[in-house]
């Protein structure tokens, strides 16, 4: 069925690349045609090596918009795992994949000298075209340095009042953004709850390395090291599935891909229990609001909020959460911006030849509508590029939910 949602532009996520180019080559239908070719045979002995699939991939930001807003529900992302990971098998993986997709593991081992490489890349432009020329990493924006302490906090904290709530904070939250988990620390025992944090299990082969969704390792078709990432996961939360407790996630694209790609990986019956358990903040915030959950909150004085969602709560549907979470803060002005990606989309906005498209996805509704805002408004955003999407091509630091809703808490 050629229905070419895919082609169209207007409201709705799909399809970035389509949208900046209006190239009907840069679309869903066309990715999925060339796929389709490739496992036909159409493409000779090397079918995934082949340069027109690789030029029908190209630029797929992975935005998961086509399963919800295509008719076909087509799986994009599950599409592009697959090209990608049959590509590494007879091409080898290079070492930009290699540095993008293990970004968990090796900040886990190697965080200081990582930081330290960041910040000094940022800091002299002969360095950053050395990272372009030799590693494909674009000198025209700063790569997020690890912030200078990492999130530790073991818990548990608060009354238990509400009962008990397993944080799960990301990669992002424990190396980059610490700030965001404890900020929902201090949300939700302020809404009487025990929150545990989540650890690694006593077994883990690598107890000192924090816990990862291996959402970076499947963008890259690093499909073996990313069930080894959700085997520690699943691992490390088997208590609060048992439990049947909740379980709250942060970074959209981490907590999301557990909710669905864990499904693809293999991983046994207790993906089924964990799903049911799983919750982004603001999800589970607005979910508890309806069973009695009152926080003490109060807006901002003056202050307007624009807030854009990640592409993966809009596939999911969790817009409505964000949407009642905001409308909890008695007074709250606020807004959420029409946009759809805002292209930084992962790695994508760091790679040399998609630097461009990168920005193109941006300013085509996102980054307009931020530099509208007044100086005095707050921009929220939660996935973790977002942020520096919007950051880099306007100026404006956004906040994650978390943060806003703790600097709305009234002092107790």
């Amino acid at each position: 069925m050629h229905n070419r949602e895919c082609q169209r532009e207007g409201r709705g996520v799909m399809c970035p690349s389509f949208r900046i180019t209006h190239d009907p080559a840069h679309s869903t239908e066309a990715r999925v045609a060339a796929f389709k070719a490739a496992l036909n045979g159409d493409y000779g002995d090397d079918p995934f090596g082949d340069s027109r699939l690789a030029a029908a991939m190209d630029l797929c930001v992975s935005c998961k918009a086509c399963k919800k807003e295509c008719p076909s529900a087509v799986d994009m992302v599950l599409i592009k795992t697959e090209y990608l990971a049959q590509r590494n098998e007879t091409h080898g993986v290079s070492l930009r994949t290699r540095l993008f997709g293990g970004l968990p593991a090796w900040l886990g081992r190697w965080r200081r000298p990582a930081r330290w490489l960041a910040l000094m890349r940022n800091a002299l432009p002969p360095v950053a075209w050395a990272a372009e020329k030799w590693l494909g990493l674009t000198s025209r924006r700063p790569l997020p340095p690890p912030a200078a302490k990492p999130f530790t906090a073991k818990g548990p904290f608060g009354s238990g009042e509400r009962g008990d709530v397993w944080l799960f904070a990301d990669t992002f939250a424990q190396h980059f953004d610490p700030e965001i988990a404890e900020a929902a620390i201090a949300v939700l025992t302020a809404g009487g709850y025990r929150v545990q944090i989540a650890r690694p299990a006593p077994d883990d082969p690598e107890p000192n390395r924090s816990l990862c969704c291996g959402r970076t390792f499947l963008s890259m078709g690093m499909v073996g090291k990313a069930r080894a990432e959700a085997l520690r996961v699943i691992a490390a939360l088997k208590p609060a599935i048992e439990a049947g407790a909740p379980i709250v996630g942060l970074e959209p694209s981490c907590l999301l891909s557990m909710r669905d790609e864990f499904f693809s990986l293999g991983l046994g019956a207790e993906i089924g229990a964990l799903g049911k358990n799983l919750y982004l903040f603001e999800e589970f915030i607005a979910r508890e609001a309806l069973r009695g959950l009152k926080l003490p909150l109060k807006a901002p004085e003056g202050v307007k909020v624009y807030a854009h969602g990640h592409c993966h709560q809009k596939a999911f549907g969790l817009m409505k959460s964000l949407r009642k979470t905001l409308g909890l803060v008695p007074g709250l002005d606020f807004e959420l911006i029409e946009s759809g990606c805002c292209g930084m989309a992962g790695s994508f906005g760091f790679e040399a030849e998609h630097y461009q498209a990168s920005q193109q996805m941006a300013e085509l509704a996102l980054l307009p509508a931020v530099r509208a805002a007044k100086p005095s408004d707050v921009i929220v955003a939660d996935g973790f590029s977002c942020r520096h999407q919007i950051k880099d091509g306007s100026g404006r630091k956004p906040v994650h939910m978390a943060v806003l809703l703790r600097d709305s808490l009234v002092p107790a």
